[in-house]
């Protein structure tokens, strides 16, 4: 991954200086052509965003809808130029000890890797977004927004310079192809501390109990996972920074196989665990065979894809219980289950079948080792940041809703509108009914109706 960035901002800069000056080259041809690429993938990533988006709703109450909507334009745009300003010079630029980089903000002096930024400002605010999910219906607008500034801007950027910018990770020969680790755990533990300063939602423990709490539109839930299905072919595929003919194909083939794989796992194995097979529980293993496959999905078998999306699928299932019912980790969308246990499995799946370096490709166990290490700096570092944070945070103001505003819906409490109208479905009176509707239309009607009153009196 180090080599073919570093190809890739040497091809940017030759063809911006070279392509107006004289006649197209094969040399030229091919950066062109690797460029669409991987703006290809950056507008299939950030598509993935519209499937976050409805998953996210689907799997949760209709009255918090609006606001997990604003939650994820919110993460895309902050992402976005906050990544510009500082998150991609910690990323990519020239490392200090290793840690973290120190030159390029506002891509000063790096201006022919805008292309490159753009995919990579996609990552980051996918890593961002896998906490909306977690902390759904509880969590005050303002305080995700922060989390988000942090995860954009510094936490999520030093991992990727571990990883991808040449930092020590890298130099020890760490793997992560396109994020199982970097974007995917990273994401989920800032989910799994959140959690922890929120707490769980009204009335799902209670007595000892675990008390279910559904979604309100799993076809929703189900659009969004086809949306992220079909965004992870550029999420991958685009990670091969180059219009590859050989790689480009291999790593689509793996990615669709092991996500394959991973329905059918949760699918069957849910059935043998429940008696049934579960709606979510299967969706959810779709996306744990995707999150499986990313840290190797250039560098393993299709058959090896099947393979870690079979487990992905069976992980799922499991470690959805036991976060949901011994942890009592109050996630209703399963995004830690999902981002997290499976990312790492993904990550220690590439020291088994990387069919390069891989344990049962007579590679060793010496990958294996690295791999862990690599998971358990990951954990140590965004467990601690996110903690400190959020510590400092609550000092100042919670970060939770009251309880009357969790009652009545973040919709309400956070937008003063909904995404559904619910007048009819829930009042019986229309007279005795509070005065809400969709929004900005709703409060003009109003204000029509009551100069027309007014004139009347």
């Amino acid at each position: 991954m180090k080599k073919k960035i570093g190809l890739l901002m040497t091809g940017g800069l030759i063809f911006g200086s070279t392509a107006h000056a004289q006649a197209p080259t094969v040399e030229t041809l091919n950066i062109s052509m690797d460029m669409v690429w991987i703006m290809i993938g950056a507008l299939l990533v950030f598509f993935m965003h519209a499937g976050f988006a409805m998953v996210e709703s689907g799997f949760t109450r209709s009255k918090n809808s609006l606001n997990i909507l604003m939650k994820n334009f919110l993460t895309i745009s902050i992402g976005s130029i906050l990544y510009l300003a500082v998150g991609y010079a910690f990323m990519f630029g020239s490392s200090s000890g290793g840690f973290i980089g120190t030159e390029g903000f506002f891509l000063s002096g790096r201006e022919g890797d805008i292309g490159f930024f753009v995919f990579q400002a996609m990552f980051a605010a996918t890593c961002a977004t896998i906490i909306s999910g977690a902390v759904a219906e509880r969590m005050k607008l303002s305080s995700y927004i922060l989390i988000t500034v942090v995860m954009t801007a510094f936490i999520y950027p030093v991992v990727g310079h571990w990883v991808w910018g040449g930092g020590w990770l890298s130099e020890m020969g760490f793997t992560d192809f396109a994020g199982s680790t970097v974007v995917h755990l990273t994401g989920a533990l800032g989910a799994v501390v959140a959690v922890r300063f929120l707490g769980a939602r009204l009335g799902k423990y209670s007595n000892g109990k675990v008390n279910v709490i559904s979604g309100h539109n799993i076809p929703l839930g189900a659009l969004g996972v086809f949306i992220l299905w079909f965004g992870w072919f550029g999420f991958n595929g685009g990670s091969t920074l180059a219009a590859d003919p050989e790689l480009i194909p291999h790593v689509i083939t793996t990615t669709l196989l092991s996500a394959s794989a991973g329905v059918l796992a949760s699918a069957f194995y849910s059935k043998l665990r429940y008696k049934r097979v579960d709606a979510s529980l299967t969706l959810n293993g779709a996306l744990a065979g995707l999150v499986g496959i990313t840290a190797g999905t250039g560098d393993v078998s299709p058959i090896g894809a099947i393979l870690i999306g079979l487990i992905a699928g069976v992980i799922l299932v499991e470690s959805v219980s036991f976060i949901d019912r011994v942890l009592k980790l109050d996630d209703p969308v399963g995004a830690i289950a999902v981002h997290g246990v499976c990312g790492i499995w993904g990550t220690l799946a590439v020291g088994l079948f990387s069919t390069s370096t891989g344990l049962f490709y007579g590679g060793g166990a010496g990958q294996l080792g690295i791999q862990a290490i690599g998971i358990l700096a990951v954990i140590a570092w965004t467990a601690v940041t996110v903690t400190l944070f959020l510590f400092l945070v609550t000092r100042f103001s919670s970060i939770r809703v009251t309880k009357e505003e969790e009652i009545s819906g973040l919709d309400f409490a956070e937008h003063g509108s909904s995404a559904y109208e619910l007048r009819e479905s829930v009042f019986s009176d229309n007279s005795s009914a509070p005065e809400f509707g969709t929004g900005l239309v709703h409060r003009l009607n109003n204000l029509g109706t009551t100069k027309q009153k007014a004139k009347q009196v």
